[in-house]
């Protein structure tokens, strides 16, 4: 599928749907790697991961492309378009659209392997950690205000 077809594709579901013309772009963004669409509120332009379609077939762009939809037709009728508002799934559940896409196999694989960083304090022998790097030049021991000192990077998974 290019995106000539995707265009046309949005627009039937479009019409078909929400009984509204989308009168805007629709195109795969090779760079979106975390989420099956995106609505653009700047320009009201829908992005699409091509990945979805290749992985999980028409059935799963389609549900994508309704829940982008309904951002877009929300949000130029002035309602709630962001995910958490009430009129935002009303209409996700009125045209039968996913509230989220299905995960990517390869998104369970970085989930999975986490890394915890051990810094201990070099007064009070405080343990703490954390996902993040903390700069050590610039926080200190919560417990004493003693130096952190970066002991070792663990890999969980």
């Amino acid at each position: 599928m290019d995106n000539k077809k995707l265009q046309e594709l949005v627009e039937e579901i479009s019409i078909t749907f929400f009984q509204r013309p989308f009168r805007h772009q629709a195109y795969f963004n090779p760079r979106l790697r975390s989420t099956g669409g995106r609505y653009l509120l700047s320009n009201h332009n829908i992005e699409i991961n091509k990945r979805y379609f290749e992985l999980f077939g028409e059935k799963e762009l389609i549900g994508i492309i309704k829940h982008e939809l309904c951002h877009y037709h929300l949000h130029l009728e002035g309602k709630g378009y962001q995910h958490r508002d009430a009129d935002f799934k009303y209409l996700l559940k009125e045209v039968g659209a996913p509230r989220f896409c299905t995960p990517l196999p390869d998104s369970k694989k970085r989930k999975a392997s986490k890394r915890i960083l051990v810094y201990i304090c070099g007064d009070c022998s405080q343990v703490y950690k954390r996902k993040r790097a903390i700069n050590t030049a610039k926080y200190v021991c919560g417990k004493c205000r003693g130096k952190l000192i970066k002991v070792k990077e663990l890999t969980e998974g």
